[in-house]
This record gives structure tokens, C-alpha cells and sequence, in this order.
């Protein structure tokens, strides 16, 4: 089944979705944490749903994403062209709904997250809270940029939380070797910053023009090769997982 509805802007992962699936491979430690949270459920609704990532694999899983290009890559039968904010479900249809990094990217996250209580009796949600410190290195050194757009796009996870009405909120430390490779993947191995690849599988680093991002990366470059960098995050290297604000909530039930 391949729906086309409520079409919207998707020009980002239509941009970045070509390759995707070889850089963002799923994670098995966050696997596992959003199956936990899911539980034992038959109907699950994926918005935001991309290559597929994280889904249950004895669940009933509907595909929706605003990217064809997106669509294209999900391996499921059950695959809807829509936004968040206009499901094409009748209420309560649904055992659960998750949204995997996602909310950042709807027009209207209010609006979104109530069509998940709508249609789904629990909603598991995966995002980033841009109050939380400390930031990525990244950001703080070499493109506050992404801090900028970051900040202005993602909820504090405390506001997503009440318009769930959520009961659950799980911290999700970013293991050293994570990987799926999300901005903040690659936290202890700062040389994959410099391959054009990874940084295209981001949503940010795709949005950022190359007159912001080639210097940055060149004198980030530049201080690996000098082990600056080295000797400013040495603590880092002894660390297994690092709390960057990523976080698991859960409501209904």
C-alpha cells in the first residue's frame, strides 16, 4: 500500500535521502530502549519513518514520511506519503505511533503531536532537548551555526512531554562507537566530521551552506593534524557514553 497525502515540504531528505541508509544504520542499544518502551504491541504507526529504523520486527508497521525519496528506501509494504500534523488514520486506529528524531522537522509540532494521540493509543517520541548542556564540541567550536539553527527548530523535550501528556522521559547517553550517525554520533571520533559523506547524512550539515561549513571543517582538520583537538578533549577518550540531550518519552499506554 503507497499513499500520497497532505503532501509538504520535504526538500531536505529528498536532498540527503540518496545514501542515507549506509551512514544512519540503527543502533541496537537504542534499538532495544524503544522496543522496551513500545512493549507488547501488534499496530504501529511510524512518522517520520525514513529507511525504517528502530521498528519493532514482530510489529504491524505503517510507513509515513513527507519524502518519496525517503519511501523509496523503507523496506515495508505499508508505506504513507504525509505529514504529521494530517494523518490519514481514523482515532485511535492504531496500538502505538513513534517518531525517531523527527519532531524538529514539522511545520506545527502541537498540532503533530496531537494527531499522535489521536490515531495511537501510547506515542513513543525520540528527540533532542536544546536546554540541555553540555553541547557537542562541534557547536561550540567550529560551527555555532548548527547551534543556531538546532535551537531554533528542536522543543525543549520538557514541552513535548506536556503536549503528550507524557508519564516517561528516558535519558539516552550517546555510546562512543553509536552507529547511527546523527550529528552528535561521532562525539569521540572527530575525524569522521571530516568526511563529506557522514556530513551529508545530516540534516543540519545538508542545510548549511559550503561557504559556513568547508572552513570550519578545514580548521578542524587543521587541529587534528596538530593534535590540538587532542589535547583539548583528551577527557573525552577515557569516556564510554556521553548525556548530549538526547531523550525517550513515552506517554499513554
Amino acid at each position: 500500500m503507497e499513499t500520497a497525502a497532505g503532501d509538504r515540504p520535504s526538500a531536505t531528505y529528498d536532498l540527503i535521502g540518496i545514501g542515507y541508509s549506509d551512514i544512519r544504520r540503527p543502533d541496537p542499544r537504542l534499538h532495544a530502549l524503544i522496543g522496551q518502551a513500545l512493549g507488547s504491541v501488534h499496530t504501529v504507526l511510524n512518522i517520520g519513518a525514513g529507511t525504517g529504523s528502530y521498528e519493532p520486527e514482530d510489529a504491524d508497521v505503517t510507513a509515513v514520511d513527507p519524502s518519496q525519496v525517503m519511501l523509496d528506501q523503507h523496506p515495508g509494504t505499508k508505506k504513507v506519503k504525509a505529514g504529521a500534523e494530517a494523518l490519514p488514520f481514523a482515532d485511535g486506529f492504531l496500538d502505538a505511533a513513534m517518531a525517531i528524531m523527527t519532531v524538529h522537522h514539522w511545520p506545527d509540532l502541537h498540532r503533530g503531536l496531537a494527531e499522535l494521540r489521536r490515531v495511537a493509543r501510547k506515542q513513543v517520541v525520540f528527540t533532542w532537548d536544546p536546554t540541555h548542556r553540555p553541547e557537542l564540541w562541534l557547536l561550540e567550536e567550529y560551527l555555532p551555526e548548527i547551534r543556531e539553527m538546532d535551537h531554533a527548530r528542536f522543543t525543549p523535550v520538557t514541552e513535548v512531554a506536556d503536549a503528550l501528556d507524557a508519564h516517561t522521559v528516558t535519558p539516552f547517553p550517546i555510546p562512543h562507537d553509536f552507529t547511527d550517525g546523527f550529528q552528535c554520533a561521532y562525539w569521540r571520533r572527530p575525524e569522521c566530521y571530516l568526511d563529506p559523506v557522514i556530513r551529508q547524512a545530516s540534516s543540519t550539515f545538508a542545510q548549511l551552506p559550503p561557504s559556513v561549513v568547508e572552513p570550519a571543517i578545514a580548521r578542524l582538520r587543521a587541529d587534528l593534524a596538530s593534535r590540538t583537538w587532542h589535547r583539548r578533549h583528551a577527557e573525552l577518550m577515557d569516556q564510554q557514553s556521553m548525556d548530549y540531550g538526547y531523550r525517550l518519552v513515552i506517554a499513554g499506554g
